[in-house]
């Protein structure tokens, strides 16, 4: 049986070598697909970025005081030291509630169209006043945010560095920018981007002719752009929808937003970088496995039984979006005064 699978393996490595030489125009068609990273931070809409606005997003973004109990901060559910989510099914919350939907990663996040599983933050900035709010994410209020960050002198400073022209800077609006500023540095250069960029070696043949299996199949047609996916909006079950352990039936994606009947169970399309670090996979985050994520996107968006050697050259492509991580040093925190709000684990019911 050893010596069967030894050979199977085999010809699949030269099968695979084969067709990546057999299609010499694969980068000049992935070209027209997809688009390398840049090599510098892109600027957003409306808010400036400077070295001191990305240093208080820094710190906000590590900071558990803009949570109502003082326990939970951005990186809680957004953890840059695994992948930028927090590798569970829906995160953890204010008073351990669980959250609907799995968190999707915060890298790489400034190239989505917009925000959230259903799109309902425009930008970053949008995105960062939600989590704050929400009664089973942080629980806190605008009110509260701006008085616990008043209350230390050093965040007064660093907002004044980082907003000069303005009177007042502490403000919620300044708080969410700072963030967003933050997360538009969080970039993963990978080898797909070397490879796209002109470096021949940047990926193996598997990854090759896997990249040339996600155009041929259709996968691109969704999972496209700069971000390979996070683009649009597509129902999850074009073909055939999964079964309701994948797609709960009470949650209608981005019908919730536009309450549009055709957007019944829509949601953005993930983005794919850094997808093997992001288990598990779906709003749902009940598919633990890439090689299952991609054989039931083969059969629910495409209508195609995608074999063992099929899914594993396209994981083979997925694994070269995984790139380099940005370097970043927890943040040395202001300290609390007497005036600082005291936390409070109280859960509201609606």
């Amino acid at each position: 049986m050893k010596k069967l699978s030894t050979a199977v393996s085999a010809l699949l490595v030269a099968t695979s070598t084969l067709a990546a030489d057999a299609v010499p125009d694969t980068r000049s068609r992935a070209l027209e697909v997809f688009k390398p990273l840049p090599s510098t931070t892109p600027a957003v809409a409306h808010n400036p970025i400077t070295p001191d606005k990305i240093a208080l997003g820094k710190a906000l973004f590590f900071d558990p005081r803009v949570s109502a109990s003082g326990v939970f901060s951005c990186n809680s559910c957004h953890n840059l030291a695994t992948g930028g989510d927090d590798n569970l099914e829906t995160s953890i919350g204010h008073g351990w509630q669980k959250g609907p939907r799995n968190a999707p990663t915060a890298l790489n996040a400034v190239f989505n169209i917009a925000q959230f599983w259903d799109g309902r933050a425009e930008d970053l900035k949008a995105q960062a006043k939600g989590p704050v709010q929400a009664g089973v994410e942080m629980a806190n209020t605008p009110e509260n945010v701006v008085a616990t960050l008043k209350s230390m002198p050093a965040y007064v400073d660093w907002f004044k560095a980082s907003f000069p022209d303005e009177a007042d800077p502490v403000t919620f609006d300044n708080f969410a920018k700072a963030i967003e500023a933050f997360e538009a540095t969080l970039i993963t250069p990978a080898p797909f981007d070397a490879w796209l960029n002109g470096d021949d070696e940047a990926l193996t043949a598997e990854q090759k002719q896997g990249l040339a299996l996600f155009m041929d199949k259709g996968c691109s047609s969704c999972h496209t752009g700069i971000n390979v996916g996070g683009q649009g909006y597509f129902p999850f079950g074009v073909v055939e929808k999964p079964g309701a352990d994948v797609l709960p039936q009470n949650d209608k994606g981005r019908f919730a937003v536009t309450n549009t009947a055709d957007d019944s169970y829509v949601f953005r399309a993930a983005p794919l970088r850094n997808v093997a670090l992001t288990a598990p996979y779906f709003h749902s985050g009940k598919v633990w496995e890439l090689k299952q994520a991609v054989a039931i996107m083969g059969t629910a968006q495409l209508g195609q039984e995608l074999n063992d050697g099929e899914v594993t050259l396209i994981v083979a492509f997925l694994n070269s979006l995984t790139g380099r991580m940005p370097e970043v040093t927890v943040p040395v925190l202001p300290p609390e005064t007497d005036a600082t709000p005291r936390p409070n684990g109280k859960i509201i019911k609606k």
